[in-house]
């Protein structure tokens, strides 16, 4: 889904990036409700996830590949304001240091990838949640159906824009059946990822997922030989690993995905590439301008071991991404902590 230089004409790529720039500074804002000192840590790590779990592209269909997005996913375990900060850290890192997805398409990958999924699957995980019992299994439940809902709708909102700004002139209609159908797909692959992290987390610290505040589990009693919930009054979910062992297992987790796991990775084209090819988007695609840099297609230059190459690629993007992310969302929870300090209060 990363769309590089040349698919899309200069007006509507500046257009996307004005509304990249407008949300990312909404999100900022809205980011400091979001996070506190618990929650903040979290948030760097899962961007480094979301770019460890991006390099394990997974075959779909027809020699086609997919990977994750991570919004509906970062979404649930941080906020949607946060989400969005978190998948455009990731969207940056890999445009400057690995030349994937264009610079000028920038604003348009993070309006599509960081903005569209986690709009999407976050009001659809609010819907569900609204509708189904208040317990761990609806959160895992709706958080798999947002993300499978996300992918499709990123796939939609690509093509929308390729209607406006699209430097070829080819079939939309052709364009929009072949994007959904094999986003449909990866979807697939994205809500099971989405699913069984959420689950992972909320099984050991449901206090840290944000889609899952307010959580709780009902006492029970045993009456006459039968557990039966109590009225009143209700007793929070309790923890089952400190924050600093999920940090550290996340972190480790991170770099071994895309140190070691991701060169068994597919290397098929990605849908994006896949239907560009087929369809003759890619007519125009321009070089990127950082093709020639040190990390450039998630390689170490003048590294010949292939698996070496790809493997230090990988550990130096979890590492630069989580120190990048982890900057700025600490940054954020000082600036909200000078907000509510007596000082600012007028008290």
């Amino acid at each position: 889904m990363h769309v590089p230089d040349g698919f899309i004409d200069a007006p509507t790529s500046a257009v996307t990036a004005v509304v990249a720039a407008g949300a990312l500074a909404v999100s900022l804002r809205g980011a400091r409700r979001e996070l506190d000192e618990r929650t903040a840590p979290l948030a760097g790590l899962v961007a480094a996830f979301i770019f460890a779990v991006q390099m394990l592209n997974f075959p779909v269909a027809a020699g086609t590949s997919g990977h994750l997005l991570g919004g509906a996913l970062a979404a649930i375990l941080v906020g949607p304001y946060t989400a969005v900060l978190c998948v455009s850290v990731v969207l940056l890192m890999q445009g400057v240091l690995f030349a994937d997805g264009g610079l000028t398409a920038l604003g348009v990958n993070i309006t599509d990838m960081a903005i569209v999924t986690t709009v999407v699957s976050y009001a659809v995980f609010r819907v569900l949640l609204a509708v189904l019992p208040r317990k761990r299994r609806s959160v895992t439940v709706a958080s798999f159906v947002a993300a499978l809902v996300s992918v499709p709708a990123a796939a939609v909102a690509f093509t929308l824009i390729y209607a406006i700004g699209g430097t070829t002139d080819v079939s939309l209609g052709k364009v929009a059946t072949a994007m959904i159908g094999v986003h449909v797909l990866i979807g697939i692959g994205e809500a099971v990822i989405t699913a069984l992290t959420v689950g992972a987390v909320i099984a050991v610290r449901p206090d840290l997922v944000y889609g899952a505040r307010g959580l709780r589990q009902r006492l029970q009693l045993r009456v006459n030989g039968a557990l039966v919930d109590a009225p009143a009054p209700t007793a929070p979910v309790a923890a089952r690993t400190s924050r600093r062992t999920l940090w550290v297992t996340g972190l480790v987790t991170s770099l071994v995905l895309a140190g070691f796991v991701s060169f068994y990775a597919s290397a098929n084209p990605d849908g994006l590439e896949k239907v560009a090819h087929d369809q003759g988007i890619d007519k125009k695609a321009k070089e990127h301008a950082g093709a020639g840099s040190p990390l450039a297609d998630y390689g170490v230059k003048d590294v010949s071991d292939a698996r070496l190459s790809g493997g230090l690629a990988g550990v130096i993007g979890v590492g630069v991404t989580v120190v990048a992310g982890s900057a700025v969302f600490w940054a954020l929870r000082r600036r909200r902590s000078d907000d509510v300090s007596p000082v600012n209060t007028g008290v």
